[in-house]
């Protein structure tokens, strides 16, 4: 494999507007959650801006930005336009979509990711952690990723996505995982996922990836230890605050 990461970022946000400029430990965030992606070691990283100031932060930061239209309608059809832009000529095989508001990422999920895309079936690799308790698994804004796997897989282990969910489910006694919206796509995956209008499913649960399954493509999930802190609140940022303040002490 042959990967890019690519992390698609806009100013515009309801529950937290320029977030992606906000400080954290002394940069903002899109830088840091930059830092993470180089840091992993996978590839190139590249910046997908939907505006100056995003892709003003990165250069000053020594990375590389690409201007996209903010009108875009997702994530990853930003992701889509920044690499056919860099890389019209398609050297790079596997696109990671890296979301712009985990700047505590840690960078070995960012290598995790990839694992699925060993197996050629597979169209797109997530993660997954399995929820601890009663209250995360109720949350609608937690994703389920509903996976068949042995109730004590450890960490590292691969198995393929069923169904996705803002609802607990599966229903019964038995685990469930959270779904990490990290993603390793196989080029030629990214330009037909978005090529599909958004799909029924896509539209009832308000979650992207449903479009890929239903239109057949296979979504494989790697189980990792911990889920990452993501900025999309001022609480949320706050604790990113804290955390990576914590990082930094001896």
């Amino acid at each position: 494999m042959t990967p890019i990461v690519v992390i698609p970022a806009r100013m515009a946000s309801t529950r937290l507007p320029g977030k992606p400029l906000a400080e954290i430990s002394g940069a903002p965030m899109i830088v840091q959650v930059w830092r993470r992606a180089i840091e992993a070691a996978v590839g190139p990283v590249l910046v997908a801006a939907g505006e100056t100031e995003i892709a003003e932060a990165i250069r000053a930061a020594g990375g590389e930005a690409v201007m996209t239209d903010p009108d875009l309608p997702s994530g990853s059809d930003r992701v889509h336009a920044a690499v056919e832009r860099v890389d019209p000529r398609r050297r790079h095989d596997v696109v990671v979509n890296l979301q712009g508001d985990l700047p505590a990422l840690d960078p070995a999920a960012i290598r995790t990711v990839l694992t699925p895309l060993t197996d050629s079936s597979v169209d797109i690799g997530t993660l997954a952690v399995r929820i601890a308790d009663a209250e995360e698994r109720d949350r609608s804004q937690v994703t389920k990723a509903v996976i068949g796997i042995a109730e004590d897989a450890p960490a590292g282990t691969i198995a393929r996505a069923l169904y996705f969910s803002r609802q607990p489910v599966p229903w019964g006694d038995g685990a469930h995982y959270h779904h990490i919206g990290i993603y390793a796509y196989r080029r030629a995956a990214l330009v037909r996922f978005v090529s599909l209008e958004p799909s029924p499913l896509e539209r009832r649960e308000k979650l992207e990836q449903l479009r890929a399954l239903e239109a057949g493509m296979r979504i494989d999930v790697a189980l990792v230890d911990t889920v990452p802190i993501g900025v999309d609140t001022p609480a949320d940022l706050e604790r990113a605050r804290r955390f990576m303040a914590g990082r930094r002490s001896p």
